[in-house]
């Protein structure tokens, strides 16, 4: 293994594994020794709640850990992770409308899903076109029986892991550069939260009516918030076994311009 630089761009919400049981699957940049963009990257497979403390990377932070080619997955940038070696170096905030955020993704945008294919990559961030509409889907409440049963597994011996299974899948509608429709779920980390969160956090008295409030939270996040305000540029990822398949797996969101020269006319 070769210790490497990383910026750490998104985490998508953990997932059951037969093989690795609990996993969260991490894309960000490959850096230089001059912290330069090289290329996108993918850690997997990686028991994030189950790391140290200290190790715990939180997104846009720079990382330096040793790493090595996942020579068991096709994708070109996938890379396994020494956890024990995991180092984190500092954050990259959001001043000057995330300019030193977009100085190391942007250079590496794509311009469609479509673009990633053809040159054999299964990684990257493009910004769409056109956002038709954000959509939420409910789906299954419980992991299947699979899925429980390693859990079960699982909190025998670690009883503090229990992993909620989120009843809902959110998603955009949208047309990339070139003229493509796609419709694709979100897996990211972010999104899970807020509407965990949000349902945790409610007063209302039924589940129900807490996870109607959570829903149109994340909603107005989604929707009011982000595709009315925001400057939004997806980070797309397809799946191992289903290539063709992509899905959001992380949101880049700086304020669109319009919205920024009206901040700086009230300060």
């Amino acid at each position: 293994m070769e210790r490497r630089k990383i910026l750490i761009a998104t985490k998508t919400y953990p997932s059951i594994s037969t093989k690795y049981q609990e996993t969260v699957c991490t894309a960000g940049v490959l850096l230089d020794d001059d912290e330069k963009p090289l290329q996108w990257i993918r850690i997997y497979p990686i028991r994030f709640r189950q790391l140290d403390f200290d190790k715990r990377y939180p997104r846009w932070s720079i990382i330096s850990a040793k790493i090595e080619r996942n020579d068991k997955d096709y994708r070109e940038e996938s890379f396994r992770i020494d956890d024990s070696s995991i180092e984190i170096i500092r954050k990259i905030d959001t001043r000057k409308n995330w300019e030193a955020r977009k100085a190391f993704v942007l250079p590496l945008q794509f311009k469609s899903i479509r673009q990633i294919k053809e040159q054999g990559k299964s990684l990257g961030i493009i910004k769409p076109q056109t956002i038709k509409k954000y959509f939420c889907k409910e789906t299954e409440r419980e992991w299947n029986l699979k899925q429980q049963s390693i859990l079960y597994q699982l909190d025998l011996f670690e009883p503090s892991v229990h992993l909620e299974k989120i009843p809902y899948n959110f998603g955009y509608e949208f047309i990339s550069q070139d003229g493509d429709k796609h419709r694709l779920t979100i897996s990211d980390w972010e999104i899970m939260e807020l509407y965990r969160k949000c349902r945790d956090q409610s007063r209302a008295t039924s589940v129900e009516n807490k996870e109607k409030e959570a829903l149109e939270k994340v909603r107005q996040k989604l929707e009011d918030d982000f595709l009315k305000k925001k400057d939004l540029y997806f980070i797309v990822g397809n799946l191992k076994n289903h290539k063709n398949s992509f899905m959001i797996i992380g949101i880049f969101y700086p304020l669109l311009i319009e919205n920024l020269n009206i901040q700086t006319e009230l300060f």
